[in-house]
């Protein structure tokens, strides 16, 4: 898309998104990680990546055993 604008369209394209970052509200790192942190802890039993998939839910399950005879 880019290759296709011309400089002063590419100029005109990142003075619009830097007006728009300029507006959100900026808050402390301390103050969002904290939040992120308790964030984290409250739904870490619902997590996936944590509990894991029960076995018979698990769609990657073998549905039967390999028999050689």
């Amino acid at each position: 898309m880019a290759r296709d604008m011309s400089d002063i369209d590419i100029l005109k394209m990142e003075l619009q998104q830097l007006q728009k970052e300029v507006k959100n509200e900026r808050e402390p790192v301390s103050k969002t990680a904290k939040e992120l942190v308790d964030w984290v802890e409250a739904n870490s039993a619902e997590d996936i990546l944590l509990k894991g998939v029960p076995e018979d839910k698990n769609p990657f399950k073998e549905k039967g055993g390999c028999i050689i005879t």
